[in-house]
């Protein structure tokens, strides 16, 4: 076995990036940038009002007002000393304006206008052309995930199209012969997760699927072939069960024989030890376990991250950060734990340590904290490594 961090080394050294195309930025959420994006316009495209008020000229006490501008339009001349003009939010402001005033600091008499407190200072409540981004500027880069405000950034720069990195597609192959179908008999059956969980996952990250779920075998190596087979026209394969050491744990077997290459099989940590990765004709294929809380854990802190950098994600492991234990904590054996966790006013309070065929306290957990395998105790207050859930 290797250990964890000689898995995640030597994973993301096969890592091959995706190809990207064009797409509507309305569509982009969540996809990641395959090029830089350079701003077209500045922003603002103009100077505008920051309030409601009025356009001044000069240093007052007083102005003559001589018209009125609202959000898309402008006026039609410019202001002299003594004048003003009724101005609204997000308005250009006409030409020689030199600051304005806020509304409820005026005094309106006629086309009159005074000011209660003093004249604003020069520039006062005016948003600057380029205040925010000057055309040809830096907006994002390459590999940078589209959320909510970088697509409204994005869309403030006029952009309406941008190249994106394409969503993997994902096949997941579902072994074993032990799950209840509507055809069988229920006894001694159990009901399939593995799948149903990965699928739900996947779909989270908008990866691409097979419509019809997952492909399914027994524990026949015939069927198993056929089942890894067709799963393999997608960009990475996962399969589940029959990777650990029994009579009926054919994964390993089969793959040889279709000349796959296993890169490494078994991570010194618990769960997810019997982890399998193989290239089959250069194609990732993840050996996963069957036990449903290994499954999950694997896919978190090995699939994701893998399936981020294909992407071109600059950074594709989990948010981490170091914080203090609420309590103390002892871990026997001598492999790396990943448990689950919750973070409360910044403290890390572990969860039940259930077996790897639950998944309760993953369900309430937002982070796993990882144990590494050269320590077995932590004291209450001691730091411990946190990786965040992407929930």
């Amino acid at each position: 076995m290797i250990s964890v961090e000689e898995a995640k080394r030597i994973l993301m050294g096969h890592v091959r990036p995706l190809p990207f195309t064009p797409l509507e930025l309305d569509l982009a959420l969540d996809h990641h940038l395959a090029t830089d994006v350079l701003s077209r316009v500045p922003h603002p495209l103009f100077d505008m009002s920051a309030v409601d008020g009025w356009a001044l000229c000069g240093e007052g006490p007083v102005w003559s007002s001589v018209g009125e501008v609202a959000a898309g339009q402008q006026l039609e001349r410019t202001l002299v000393p003594g004048e003003c003009a009724r101005i609204f939010t997000g308005a250009r402001i006409p030409d020689g304006t030199d600051r304005v005033l806020m509304q409820e600091d005026a005094v309106r008499a006629a086309d009159a206008i005074r000011t209660v407190n003093g004249a604003p200072d020069k520039g006062a409540n005016i948003r600057r052309r380029g205040e925010q981004f000057t055309e040809g500027e830096l907006l994002a880069r390459a590999g940078d995930r589209l959320d909510p405000p970088l697509i409204g950034l994005l869309a403030t720069a006029g952009l309406e199209e941008i190249e994106v990195i394409f969503k993997p597609w994902v096949a997941i192959v579902r072994t074993g012969g032990e799950f209840i179908d509507d055809d069988a008999s229920k006894e001694g059956r159990i009901y399939s997760s593995n799948d149903r969980m990965l699928l739900a996952a996947l779909h989270k990250e908008l990866c691409e699927t097979d419509d019809e779920g997952a492909f399914t075998a027994g524990d026949d190596d015939a069927e198993l072939e056929i089942a890894i087979r067709q799963a393999s026209a997608a960009d990475v394969v996962i399969t589940t069960g029959g990777v650990s050491v029994g009579d009926h744990d054919r994964v390993e077997t089969v793959l040889r024989k279709m000349g796959a290459r296993i890169v490494f099989h078994g991570v010194a940590q618990k769960p997810g030890k019997p982890l399998l990765i193989a290239l089959l004709e250069g194609k990732p294929v993840f050996g996963l376990p069957g036990n449903p809380r290994a499954v999950m854990i694997l896919y978190w802190e090995y699939v994701l991250p893998f399936l981020r950098a294909m992407q071109g994600a600059p950074d594709p492991w989990p948010r981490t950060e170091r914080l203090p234990l609420e309590h103390a904590v002892d871990v026997k054996g001598g492999r790396a734990e990943f448990r689950a966790a919750r973070i409360e006013r910044g403290r890390v309070r572990l969860l039940v340590d259930e077996g790897s065929h639950m998944l309760r306290s993953l369900t309430a957990a937002d982070a796993l904290v990882y144990l590494p395998a050269d320590r077995r105790a932590w004291h209450m207050n001691d730091e411990v490594e946190v990786h965040y859930l992407p929930r």
